[in-house]
């Protein structure tokens, strides 16, 4: 007899140990997987943006400054331009336009500087055997690298060309390179960020503020002076991605580097903003630690109460062996048993709505924090009040949680809706706010028409959320999926409707609804989003609480235009119940 139960202890330890331990490490592991990769994805994606717009600031800068030279030379004379007092006026209005500008200079086709308006004393001097001359002289135009020159400090010029009456001429300005430098230098990425401009050659054309100095060879060039297309990001010790796990379980050195790269349109550079890896991807680094502690406690956990169970079990089987007369009660706890693992499947299910709102406004409070810590206000009261708000949402839906739970701890007893008078003009504003960030963050305004003198209606306001949260997160999705982060708007409206009903519009610019799947979009199992986005069952449901509520649902559509859903819910006291 001591022998079979030394065999039971150990299966029924085994399999309690192994059964929840599975999906818990599989959950660990995708839900650790998936955080990567998102992380990782969002901050490759703010860096490339943020390359992409500076790289356009910078041509933009270059290419003004050479229409600014391109029409003095169109709409003035080299006779005119050689006289001191016209040069002088021209290059007053030229400062006017940018300040940029230091100085203005008047060459003929020998390459003698007929005329000079600036600091320096560089009339007279002649350039013919300067590189940038003879290439403004066979191209029309030439932006230089830096360089030291006459001046014998560091600068560069933009030069045009015009033939004038059989005579080739060439007017030429000098660039402030204190003013390029910090407008290369605005680039601000977390505590590390930083950006600067390298030539073809791999010599520094503006100051990065980590080190290095103008003209000076960038030791690092070779990792990515080369051409390419677009934005090309990389990290510095060579690994790729596939080496951040490791390396952050053993951060080793802290120089190396998150870079992208991308060359300008307007002058052979390269723009370079890099930023040290464990400030990248410090969220990943602190994700991967707060998931590692749940593991540790969550199999802990596991572990401890497998084994108490388990003698529990044993101890009750010792017993029913001794005793025949306890049989009974043991069948009734065996069924009970079975009811709960019913239960757990439909458990699972509805504890999926309330986790994935906690995901967002997880999601939204991180990334408020990240903006915060770079703008240095994480003392400014309206992201305070913002994090607040997300923070009270959370306790929200951690309690609709653990109702939940309550029904497993009542053994099958089915808890009722909790029908009352919900005030939807108290009401809507709140499940409003629940979406309004994460509209935000996509780029879509969100606007809200709500009648003050609303009628009460008679709904359960857990059921009513639901519904409501569905419709909002489906529009969202639709606009994001036509509009990007540009352009979406997102309208609610509620008032008074014919027959002693309200009726609540949900109305959004995105991609549509056609034709031939209007007709199928409250069927269970429908889905227009892609495999594996979308189960089918949202509107179904929300379509079974409205109808239960005495109410009903419709939609119109049109493609690529947009959507309006109606939910019209009878007045408290007129739904016949």
């Amino acid at each position: 007899m001591d022998l079979t139960y030394s065999r039971m202890r150990k299966t029924i330890l085994s399999s309690m140990i192994l059964v929840p331990l599975i999906p818990f490490v599989l959950v660990i592991v995708v839900g650790y997987f998936y955080s990567k990769i998102s992380i990782e994805t969002r901050t490759i994606e703010s860096l490339q943006r943020i390359v992409e717009d500076h790289r356009q600031m910078i041509d933009t800068f270059l290419r003004e400054r050479r229409a600014n030279m391109e029409f003095i030379i169109s709409t003035e004379s080299f006779e005119t331009l050689s006289r001191p007092r016209q040069l002088e006026f021209v290059f007053d209005n030229l400062q006017r336009t940018s300040s940029a500008f230091v100085d203005l200079g008047v060459f003929d086709q020998d390459g003698l500087h007929v005329a000079y308006h600036g600091p320096h004393q560089l009339t007279g001097k002649i350039y013919r055997d300067e590189p940038w001359f003879a290439e403004v002289m066979q191209k029309g135009v030439h932006i230089s690298d830096v360089f030291l020159g006459f001046r014998a400090y560091p600068h560069f010029i933009i030069a045009v060309a015009r033939k004038e009456n059989d005579r080739t001429w060439v007017l030429r300005a000098t660039i402030d390179t204190y003013i390029f430098d910090n407008m290369v230098k605005r680039v601000r990425i977390g505590k590390t960020g930083e950006g600067f401009l390298i030539n073809a050659g791999g010599y520094f054309q503006t100051e990065p503020r980590s080190g290095g100095k103008l003209l000076e060879p960038d030791a690092n060039s070779d990792l990515y002076l080369k051409r390419h297309e677009g934005i090309e990001t990389f990290i510095s010790n060579g690994g790729g991605f596939g080496r951040l796990l490791s390396d952050l379980f053993f951060p080793g050195d802290e120089s190396v580097f998150l870079y992208a790269t991308t060359w300008l349109k307007e002058k052979p550079w390269l723009l370079v903003v890099r930023q040290e890896k464990h400030d990248a991807f410090g969220k990943l680094r602190s994700a991967m630690y707060l998931i590692g502690l749940i593991a540790v406690l969550g199999g802990t956990a596991i572990i401890l109460l497998a084994l108490d169970q388990t003698r529990r079990i044993i101890r009750r089987l010792q017993k029913i062996d001794a005793e025949k007369t306890g049989l009974e009660n043991q069948l009734i706890r065996a069924t009970r048993l079975a009811e709960l693992g019913q239960m757990a499947a439909g458990f699972a299910h509805e504890i999926n709505n309330p986790l994935q709102v906690i995901r967002s406004e997880q999601a939204l409070m991180d990334y408020i924090i990240k903006e915060l810590k770079e703008k240095k206000e994480i003392t400014n009261e309206e992201s305070l009040a913002e994090l607040e708000d997300s923070i009270r949402q959370i306790v929200v839906q951690i309690e609709r949680c653990a109702n939940i739970t309550q029904a497993i701890l009542k053994f099958g007893r089915k808890s009722e809706p909790v029908l009352e008078n919900v005030f939807l003009h108290e009401f809507l504003p709140e499940i409003i706010a629940m979406v309004s960030n994460k509209a935000r963050v996509q780029g879509i305004a969100v606007n809200q028409v709500i009648a003050e003198s609303l009628p009460p209606v008679f709904a359960d306001k857990g059921q009513l959320q639901q519904v409501l949260l569905n419709l909002f997160n489906n529009a969202i999705d639709a606009i994001a999926e036509r509009r990007g982060s540009r352009g979406g708007v997102l309208e609610i409206k509620a008032g008074a409707d014919e027959g002693h009903q309200v009726k609540i519009s949900v109305t959004d610019n995105g991609i549509g609804i056609s034709p031939e799947n209007i007709k199928k979009i409250f069927s269970p199992f429908f889905t227009t989003k892609p495999l594996g986005k979308g189960t089918g069952l949202g509107l179904s449901v929300c379509y079974g609480i409205i109808d239960s509520l005495g109410g009903n649902m419709e939609v119109t559509s049109q493609k690529n235009e947009g959507t309006t859903f109606f939910v019209r819910l009878p007045v408290a006291g007129q739904s016949g119940s």
